[in-house]
Order: C-alpha cells, then sequence, then structure tokens
C-alpha cells in the first residue's frame, strides 16, 4: 500500500507538468482550430532558458527560493516572446489559407526550433542546475514527500487557478471565449481578434516555460530533443480530456501520469512511452470528443 500511495505522489506530480503543457495545446485549438505542433518545442525553450538564466545568475552556485522564482519568471517571459513571434510571423500570413497549410507551418516551425536547439544549445544533454535545495517534507514509512514534489504541484495548481481566473473571469478572457466561438462575430463586436490570439499564444507559451522549469528541476537532464517526446504526450492528454476544453486539459493530463507512473511501477519501464498512444486509440474508440468534449454540428 505504502508503495502505492508513493507511485500516486509520483504520478500527480508529473501529471501536474503535463497539465501545463496541454492547457497551451488546447488554448490553441480552441481559438484557432490549430495543433500548434511546435508548443513542445516552446516547452524545451522554456528550460534551455532557465538553465542559461540559471547560470547567469548564478543560482547554481547558491540556490535559493527568490533567484528560483527570478528564473521562472524570466524563463516565462522569453517564451510568452517567442510565441507572440511564432503567431505573428509564421501563422497569422496563413491564418486565411487551408487548415493544411497552417498545420505544415507547425511542423516546420518545430524543426526548426529543434535543429536550432541542437545548432545552438549544443545536441549533448545538459544538467539542469538545482535552483532550491532538494529535502524531503514529509515521510511514512517508506512514503516521502519531498519539496520538489510539492513546489511542482503546487506551482502547477496556482497557474491553472490563475488561467482558470483569466478565462472566465476577466475582460480580456471573455474576448477569448468570444473569438473562440466566432472570430467574425467577435470582430463586429468590437474586438481585436488579433491582438486576443496573440495573446493566447503568449499565455501558452508562459505556460509551457513553466513546465520546462519544472521538468529540469525534477528530472535535471534536459537536450533539445526533450519537447518532442514531451510534447506529443501533452497533447494526447489534451486530446483524451477534449481538445478545447482547459478542464479537459487537466484531467486528461492527470489520467497520463497516474498510468504512466503505474505502468512503471507495477509493469515495465518499456511500455511508459507506448501508454500514451494506446489511451488516445482507447479514448478515440469509446469517447472521440475526450473526456470533457462535446459533440459539434459542422456545416458542409
Amino acid at each position: 500500500m505504502e508503495e502505492f500511495f508513493q507511485h500516486l505522489i509520483n504520478g500527480i506530480s508529473i501529471g501536474s507538468i503535463y497539465g501545463l503543457v496541454a492547457i497551451g495545446y488546447t488554448m490553441v485549438y480552441g481559438i484557432l482550430n490549430l495543433i500548434n505542433f511546435a508548443h513542445g518545442d516552446i516547452f524545451m525553450i522554456g528550460a534551455f532558458s532557465g538553465y542559461f538564466i540559471a547560470r547567469g545568475l548564478g543560482a547554481d552556485q547558491a540556490p535559493s527560493l527568490f533567484l528560483a522564482l527570478v528564473v521562472l519568471i524570466l524563463s516565462m517571459v522569453v517564451c510568452g516572446a517567442l510565441g507572440f513571434t511564432i503567431e505573428r510571423f509564421a501563422y497569422r500570413p496563413l491564418r486565411a489559407m487551408p487548415r493544411l497549410n497552417l498545420l505544415i507551418t507547425a511542423i516546420g516551425v518545430s524543426l526548426f526550433l529543434e535543429n536550432g536547439g541542437q545548432l545552438f544549445f549544443g545536441a549533448d544533454p545538459k544538467f539542469f542546475p538545482e535552483l532550491i535545495e532538494r529535502q524531503i517534507y514529509f515521510q511514512i514509512g517508506d512514503i516521502a514527500i519531498s519539496n520538489y514534489q510539492v513546489i511542482v504541484v503546487g506551482l502547477s495548481m496556482t497557474l491553472m487557478f490563475l488561467l482558470q481566473y483569466i478565462v472566465f473571469h476577466t475582460k480580456t478572457g471573455k474576448a477569448m471565449q468570444a473569438v473562440s466561438f466566432s472570430h467574425e462575430t467577435a470582430s463586429l463586436m468590437g474586438i481585436d481578434t488579433n491582438r486576443i490570439i496573440s495573446f493566447t499564444f503568449i499565455l501558452g507559451s508562459m505556460l509551457a516555460a513553466a513546465g520546462g522549469i519544472l521538468v529540469g528541476l525534477s528530472y535535471p537532464r534536459i537536450d533539445p530533443l526533450m519537447g518532442l517526446l514531451f510534447g506529443l504526450k501533452a497533447f494526447v492528454a489534451a486530446v483524451i480530456g477534449g481538445i478545447g476544453s482547459i478542464p479537459g486539459a487537466i484531467a486528461g493530463a492527470m489520467l497520463m501520469g497516474l498510468s504512466e507512473e503505474m505502468v512503471v511501477g507495477y509493469f515495465s519501464s518499456t511500455y511508459r512511452d507506448a501508454l500514451a498512444f494506446f489511451l488516445l486509440i482507447l479514448v478515440l474508440l469509446i469517447k472521440p470528443t475526450g473526456i470533457f468534449g462535446k459533440k459539434t454540428a459542422e456545416k458542409v
């Protein structure tokens, strides 16, 4: 039983990180009906931004909560700017084109970031600095909760609740919902759709950066291709929960994290990566719209 609870804690921790990245996928899809395949690579840029910023500030030599927060905020700003740039110069000029053009462009941007990362950061893995001294906060028998797990879950949930507040309780959030419903109707109501779409990309990219930092803290080995598989799993989590639904993305991410951890704990780590696609196929067969998704009628 102790082993089960330990796996439960670990699964919630990794599921929280999946949730931060999955929300970015679902927000962009909700606004543009576009799968932003470059989102996982923005997550990677967030991890590397944190790595270089931490070394520049000397946080790797003198770990502290203050420096960790500075590294987190600056990394989120870097990725927010990157998300804005990608939307403005890669996606916006093609917005009136067929969806296939946008999809191919998203794949191209993803490949550009991956190969650019290998060129500038080097293909060899880097070891993320310990921004905060690792400690065990709570332990009963073999069940141990570290301060890193508390930080991962706490920060992830805080950012998710903050996002929920922005989307459902602010004027900009109401505008995001309007643009998601209909670009044309939102424009007629006086909403600057370009500004709202850019804001959505910035917000999603900042959450991905936070996920990159948390992964760097929890699993200190980072590399330029880390966003490929992690981003794909986060996308699967968004689809499982119901693409376009923020609560669905969180639920799908938690399901993904817990399932992975249980498979690793009770079967074999060999099946860890295959599990994501098994869950995807299972959900698409049983409920194609996802857990929180709704059927929509499409006029042809």
